[in-house]
């Protein structure tokens, strides 16, 4: 959700930086999360320790992982040393605070139907839209959040197969084929050939999930800056401020070829409104006052979730969301992969070496 060759920090008054870049807040975020989900678990004690328990269950049920690490092996980056550090809510347990590096992506890969009656993947497809690099500085008061232009020609790695085989590896074509032909296991992989960094959690946001967890706030506000009609995406808006329901913002997100050039880079502009809308919404409600509206809200975003085993389980999100406490969101620096126009192909970009190298050497 970033704009090629732009950088800057979140933080100032209006909710942008001075370059363009997304009024990302993940330490705000994060606490409201675990919020939305300690406050469903709380309200549900009322009613009894069982609906408490089926909420809980079905909860950490939604949440699907993959065991890249295991699939993977040995054949990658030296991972980082996460250390423990004292709890800042006072109990015994201490909270990792290590470095740590994270791949997020958006796909349309987890409930195939629905995505494709919202305008996502064909049968038996899957796509990756959006690709981030976050990266959280020891002590995890800091952050840089890198992302990674789809369109990017890359040097594909072999990867690993469910059914033991392997996918072929592939010189110049689009970063985000490694999803589609791979998943998360090749994302990755691709990820770490290309960066040399080693990614120790995967997340990955499914878009009909999305939409539902939009729905489930009451829908959000953008301003657009110019009239959209975009058939791919399936939305059509004046240009102005419109109230979107989960359908209309997950095509807002998807939008790009009814916009500026039709690359990446309008697509990304719509994206980081789309953003600081959703955290406008969640700022505005009091969730903890509508126990239907809180668990509708923790449902639908745990159920858009797929990630790594380290972080599939309710107890692990919050651990992670809580190790989190100290980030704030002028500490969040945004930026993208220096990139320039492909050789062989104007439509496409390849890596500006060797700014390219330096910043992904920044990040280990």
């Amino acid at each position: 959700m970033l704009v090629t060759g732009h950088q800057g920090t979140s933080g100032d008054s209006d909710g942008e930086d001075d370059a363009g870049g997304a009024d990302i807040r993940p330490g705000r975020r994060g606490r409201r999360a675990l919020k939305v989900v300690g406050g469903v678990l709380a309200g549900l004690l009322v009613l009894g320790a069982g609906a408490a328990a089926w909420a809980y269950l079905r909860l950490d049920g939604n949440i699907r992982g993959v065991d890249i690490d295991q699939a993977l092996g040995d054949d990658r980056p030296p991972r980082g040393a996460a250390t423990p550090a004292p709890s800042p809510y006072g109990d015994a347990s201490p909270l990792p605070d290590g470095a740590l590096n994270l791949l997020v992506l958006g796909s349309d890969a987890r409930s195939g139907a629905e995505n494709r009656e919202l305008g996502g993947g064909e049968a038996g497809g899957a796509r990756s839209d959006t690709a981030m690099v976050v990266h959280l500085d020891a002590g995890r008061t800091s952050a840089t959040v890198v992302s990674i232009p789809r369109d990017t020609l890359v040097d594909r790695p072999s990867c690993p197969r469910q059914d033991g085989g392997a996918t072929r590896p592939a010189s110049g074509v689009m970063f985000n084929t490694a999803y589609e032909v791979g998943g998360p296991v090749c994302a990755v992989k691709t990820v770490e050939t290309l960066t040399g960094v080693r990614m120790d959690h995967y997340v990955e946001i499914d878009f009909a999930g999305f939409a539902r967890l939009v729905d489930a706030l009451g829908g959000v506000t953008v301003t657009t800056r110019q009239d959209i009609d975009d058939d791919r995406s399936h939305l059509t808006l004046d240009a102005g401020t419109h109230h979107l329901d989960g359908r209309q913002a997950l095509g807002l997100a998807r939008t790009r070829y009814a916009v500026g050039d039709g690359s990446d880079l309008g697509r990304i502009t719509l994206q980081q409104d789309l953003v600081k809308a959703l955290v406008r919404r969640v700022t505005e409600l009091d969730l903890l006052t509508s126990p239907t509206v809180l668990f509708e809200a923790a449902d639908a975003l745990t159920d858009s979730l797929t990630t790594d085993t380290g972080l599939d389980s309710l107890g692990e999100l919050v651990t992670f969301a809580r190790s989190l406490g100290g980030l704030t969101a002028d500490r969040v620096t945004t930026v993208t992969m220096p990139v320039l126009p492909a050789p062989s192909d104007p439509n496409r970009v390849v890596a500006d070496e060797p700014e390219a190298g330096r910043l992904w050497a920044s990040l280990k």
